[in-house]
């Protein structure tokens, strides 16, 4: 050590970090790489989405009157509502209140569990009406059939895709919540609280794209 004095650790302090400060800077960056490779994934559909979209405009706008936009739009306003929830999280993990941070965490897995709720019952009327790509599907419009399976392929590829990450963040707040009761986050110390609070605000932002171009198409 310097000086020949021996320091004494934080307990959350990796032996290959000099401070917290150092602990947290490398963590952040390292979680702000990641949702750059998440963006660069979804980037991908929604390129695919795109072309698509401009070269059967009309097949879209049809292909979108199936899908149901209230419930799209309830399930934008829990996921805006989970975003709220889970910055209160991170600022109570920041404040050292665990009983909020416990709280806030709660309220956003709530809010993420009844988005999938919703979002199952959307999936289980497009399997009830014959509406997901395979040999089975049927659209009334015979003109667009074809082109309307290439939507409903992306729609349950991009929001399934964007339903497996919600399950993946419900898995994150799980492990935050038995943090929060062993008392690992402190005032000095709630790097892991923050970060994924990123990835939550992340999965959620996809979402809110997600709506318009999806649900939104015939819509004027």
């Amino acid at each position: 050590m310097p000086n020949g004095h021996a320091q004494p650790l934080h307990a959350p302090l990796q032996h290959h970090f000099d401070t917290l400060e150092q602990q947290k800077d490398a963590s952040t960056l390292g979680m702000w790489v990641f949702l750059v490779t998440e963006v660069m994934f979804f980037g991908g559909m929604f390129m695919a989405y795109t072309l698509y979209r401009m070269w059967y405009p009309d097949a879209w706008a049809a292909a979108s009157h199936h899908l149901d936009v209230p419930l799209g739009a309830f399930n934008t306003a829990v996921l805006i509502g989970s975003s709220l929830t889970m910055a209160m999280a991170v600022r109570a993990a920041q404040l050292g209140n665990r009983n909020a941070q416990l709280v806030f965490l709660l309220l956003t897995m709530l809010l993420g569990t009844v988005f999938l709720g919703i979002k199952a019952i959307e999936y289980s009327d497009k399997f009830e009406h014959h509406l997901v790509p395979g040999p089975n599907f049927l659209f009334e419009d015979i003109r667009y059939a074809r082109r309307a399976q290439i939507f409903f392929s992306l729609y349950f590829a991009m929001t399934g895709m964007h339903a497996l990450h919600m399950v993946i963040g419900l898995g994150l707040l799980t492990w935050l919540v038995v943090g929060a009761l062993r008392r690992r986050f402190t005032r000095e110390w709630n790097t892991p609280v923050e970060l994924v609070g990123l990835y939550w605000h992340f999965v959620d932002i996809v979402w809110i794209f997600l709506f318009p171009l999806l649900y939104l198409v015939g819509h004027h």
